[in-house]
Parts: structure tokens; C-alpha cells; sequence
């Protein structure tokens, strides 16, 4: 299960050793299969983290064992959104680092009378409930004066989003890459892009539990792999390309749409300074959708731990 060897450790720039001769526990990593923000956590767990790793699908509820994996997570990626939503039943979630920064934007068709972000009411909009993209559209929709009872929100599957968007089965989309290229493609000259990071920008996060970071050895891995992490940022930050062919092996999505979509993301190699301001604010649109009473700025600052990428950042 080793996933580095030799040679392709010194092509790579491995960034923390592991002691020779020691019998390691795999770092049990989970991402969702198929979303394209997991580029540098999948490049780190494929070409740069020394030392054994293990896959399982789900992120978040991964980490508790839930979802029907082979067994619990370590680490596990998600947006903004799913932490505030799985830290309810799961208060021991921590965020440890943003991974991906998604820019994120809704895509409309002209001809359906469309032309500004106003325009929306009454339309038809596809969209995920209760994700980040949902939140997205809340913000954008916001920005006009409008909420989601002015617009009929229909949740569409996410393989079906393209088409219904250029067949008219909706006049507009909300959604992440590469779903939102292939919908911008699909109507062409007919699109209208709305976009704007200051409303909302997903914030593909690094967590694990509280319970994992007290364990001395656990930890020294978990930092390990996020200073590997780290390191694929920077380098996906000056050529994306390098995790293109990781991505579409991992997604199954073609080479194209993997490299349109990552064109709008970005990877931070922090946390960004505004992410318990994100988080708080957003607490409340969840809590609402959930129906039940949101948790304080103080509250919802317990689920960010700072000290692991500082303790990675420290690593030669």
C-alpha cells in the first residue's frame, strides 16, 4: 500500500521522512470520488506523502466510520458546508487547512429573458440542496434582493445539469466544476456567467476529529500529509496540468473538463483569514435549512485548529 517509491520520492521533493525499518499504520485518507477540489490531497497521497496510505470515498462522515467505508478516515476533505452540517452530530470535527478554493459561479441562458442577477426571479434554477452550491446561489441571489422563494429552485442530478440547462428543463445553474463548464458549454453564445468570490467562494477543507490530533503518532502523520499537501498547492499554483491525469483517473471525468474546471480554482497553502467569518456567517442559512437554532462565532471557532499547518509549515 505504499503510494512512494525511490526515485519517484526525489522527483516529487519528499517533504518528512519516516524512520527506517518502522512498521507504519496506514493514513487513511477520504475524498468524495468524483470532485475535482481533491487535486492537491490526491497528489499528495499518490506522489508526495512518505509513507503508507489507504483510500476510502465519503469525506466527512468517512472520519466516523460512516457511509459503508472498509473503515474510518483519518483525514477527509468537504466543503464549508458539510463541516457545519456533520459538527452537529460530531462536535470533535476540526478543519485543518483549506485545500482548494472554488470560484464558484451560476451560468443562465439569455433566451430565457435573462441579463442580470435580478433577472432570476420566477426562473427555474437547478441546483444540490443543502451543499455549498445551494449556499452559492443564496448569496448571489442575495446580492439582488431576492431569496430562493422568488425563484423555483428544482434539484437536479448532478449528471443530468448540462442537458436540462440547454434543453430548457431550467434557465439557470448552480452548481460546481466540472459540471458548470460542461453547462456553459452545452448552451454556448446563449450563456450568461454571474460570479462573485465577495458573495461566496467554496472552501474545500482538510479535517479530521479531535480525537485523532491527541494521539501523538496519528498527529505526526496528519501533519506529515499536510505539509505533502502544502507542496502539491504550491505546485498546482504554477502548473495544474501536473494533476491532470491523477484527477481523471481518480473522477472518471475527461481531461478537458478536468482541466476547465480547475482553471477556476486556487490553493492557498493556509487557512484563509476569513474562514470563521464564512463559516458563521453561513452557520446561520444551515441552521436554518436544518431547523434548528445556530451556534455563536464562538461555538462554530472550535472546529478550526490552526496549530497543525503551523506545525507543518515547520517541517524542512
Amino acid at each position: 500500500m505504499k503510494r512512494l517509491i525511490g526515485g519517484l520520492g526525489l522527483a516529487f521533493g519528499l517533504v518528512a521522512a519516516t524512520p527506517a525499518g518502522t512498521a507504519e499504520t496506514p493514513l487513511v485518507v477520504s475524498t468524495a470520488p468524483a470532485v475535482v477540489e481533491q487535486a492537491p490531497v490526491l497528489m499528495a497521497r499518490l506522489k508526495l506523502y512518505q509513507g503508507p496510505t489507504l483510500y476510502v470515498p465519503g469525506g466527512i462522515p468517512a472520519l466516523f466510520g460512516e457511509g459503508g467505508v472498509s473503515q474510518p478516515a483519518d483525514v477527509a476533505t468537504h466543503a464549508d458546508t458539510q463541516a457545519l452540517r456533520n459538527s452537529v452530530a460530531h462536535p470533535d470535527v476540526r478543519i485543518i487547512m483549506t485545500v482548494t478554493e472554488g470560484h464558484y459561479r451560476i451560468v443562465a441562458r439569455k433566451s430565457a429573458g435573462i441579463a442580470r442577477l435580478s433577472d432570476l426571479r420566477g426562473k427555474k434554477i437547478g441546483t444540490l440542496t443543502a451543499t455549498s452550491a445551494a449556499y452559492h446561489l443564496n448569496r448571489m441571489l442575495a446580492k439582488a434582493g431576492l431569496s430562493e422563494a422568488d425563484c423555483t429552485v428544482i434539484r437536479v442530478p448532478i449528471a443530468d445539469m448540462p442537458a436540462a440547462l440547454a434543453k430548457g428543463d431550467i434557465d439557470a445553474l448552480a452548481i460546481w466544476e466540472p459540471e458548470i463548464s460542461l453547462a456553459q458549454k452545452a448552451i454556448g453564445a446563449d450563456a450568461i456567467v454571474f460570479k462573485d468570490d465577495k458573495a461566496y467562494r467554496e472552501l474545500f477543507n482538510l479535517n479530521t476529529t479531535e480525537g485523532r490530533l491527541k494521539d501523538p503518532v496519528k498527529r505526526a502523520q496528519i501533519v506529515r500529509f499536510v505539509k505533502a499537501v502544502m507542496t502539491a498547492q504550491q505546485r498546482l499554483g504554477r502548473d495544474r496540468s501536473l494533476a491532470y491525469d491523477m484527477v481523471v483517473d481518480q473522477t472518471k471525468h475527461g481531461r478537458e473538463d478536468v482541466a476547465a474546471g480547475m482553471l477556476n480554482h486556487s490553493y492557498p497553502t493556509r487557512i484563509p483569514a476569513d474562514l470563521l467569518d464564512v463559516l458563521t456567517a453561513e452557520e446561520q442559512w444551515v441552521a436554518k435549512d436544518e431547523k434548528r437554532a445556530p451556534r455563536g462565532r464562538a461555538e462554530i471557532a472550535k472546529l478550526i485548529d490552526y496549530s497543525v499547518i503551523e506545525e507543518a509549515r515547520a517541517l524542512k
